[in-house]
């Protein structure tokens, strides 16, 4: 039996042993990882600069400038015409603006992708399926179509990533905004200092707040500069801040108990959105565990009995 504890304990010994040779060798290649990291951003910032210490162009930086100054350019010629206003409704507007991109240059160069993509995708297709007959309409048609669906879908892909962005960012802002409130600053200098303080916690909401900032400071109201930020998103609890914003702008006012009654609504109605997501996953993963799990169970339980029917079976047919 003292044998055996010897054992049990030499083992144990040489197990610690091979965990921290293998955490020291791990953590020499991080080491040396991160020192070679640290060298390519040095060589690269050197190789971004010419001899005057400027950046320098790449080629690949100059052909998406001739590209995208191509692509702007035919968006802006067919702009104006039926086929810019067929191709730009209200919708595409609309994610234009949420991406922060309803722009002359913005709407041309979305307009200029629509276009080129529904010209170059059905002559890819003719140039490499070569179809005949009633499938060559067909396969063009459908080349068409994803020539124009494409940028539309990959901009609703982009702008809902950046709503559930501005979902997430709210409840803390208003927390800064009650935080700002408390110390004793004015509505304007808590906008003012969340835009340059704070906009890497809250990036999207933060960038938004700093446009709003500067449209007020060039002399336009405080709802126009507030405007997209209400509007764009989509989010009536977005909305319903920033008319607390222009109230309080307006008539000023303690707001620090609104905004924690706010924050606290947020905090709930997130908590019930996280419980609805689980009570849809628990049903999900039923069918799952129906597929995966059930299968397995039954040929552990049931196993056995199959093998031992089987084998009186053959028992059975010997005699």
């Amino acid at each position: 039996m003292i044998a055996g504890l010897l054992l049990a304990l030499a083992a144990l010994v040489l197990a610690l042993g091979l965990v921290l040779l293998a955490w020291s060798l791990l953590y020499q290649v991080r080491q040396s990882d991160q020192r070679e990291q640290v060298i390519n951003e040095a060589l690269a910032r050197v190789l971004r600069q010419g001899p005057d210490g400027r950046p320098v162009t790449g080629g690949a930086a100059n052909l998406w400038r001739a590209c995208r100054h191509w692509l702007e350019s035919i968006g802006a010629h067919f702009e104006d015409g039926r086929l810019g206003k067929a191709l730009l409704a209200k919708e595409d507007l609309l994610l234009l603006d949420q991406t922060n991109h309803n722009t002359t240059s913005g709407r041309a160069l979305f307009l200029g992708l629509r276009l080129v993509m529904a010209l170059l995708l059905p002559i890819m297709v003719m140039a490499l399926l070569r179809p005949t007959g009633a499938r060559a309409f067909a396969e063009l048609l459908a080349a068409l179509a994803a020539g124009v669906l494409l940028p539309k879908i990959f901009l609703s892909s982009w702008a809902a990533r950046l709503r559930k962005r501005v979902e997430g960012e709210l409840p803390l802002l208003v927390d800064l905004l009650r935080l700002l409130q408390g110390i004793g600053f004015s509505m304007d200098q808590s906008l003012q200092t969340i835009a340059e303080c704070f906009h890497i916690v809250i990036p999207v909401l933060g960038r938004e707040i700093h446009e709003a900032n500067i449209s007020y400071m060039h002399g336009r109201p405080r709802d126009q500069s507030l405007r997209r930020l209400a509007e764009s998103f989509d989010n009536q609890d977005l909305k319903s801040l920033v008319q607390m914003i222009l109230q309080v702008h307006l008539h000023g006012g303690a707001v620090q108990e609104p905004l924690r009654e706010f924050a606290e609504r947020l905090r709930e109605q997130r908590k019930l959105r996280m419980k609805e997501k689980t009570g849809k996953l628990s049903v999900k993963m039923t069918l799952v565990m129906m597929l995966t799990l059930l299968p397995a169970l039954m040929a552990v339980l049931a196993g056995p009995a199959i093998v031992s029917l089987i084998s009186t079976m053959a028992k059975l047919k010997g005699h």
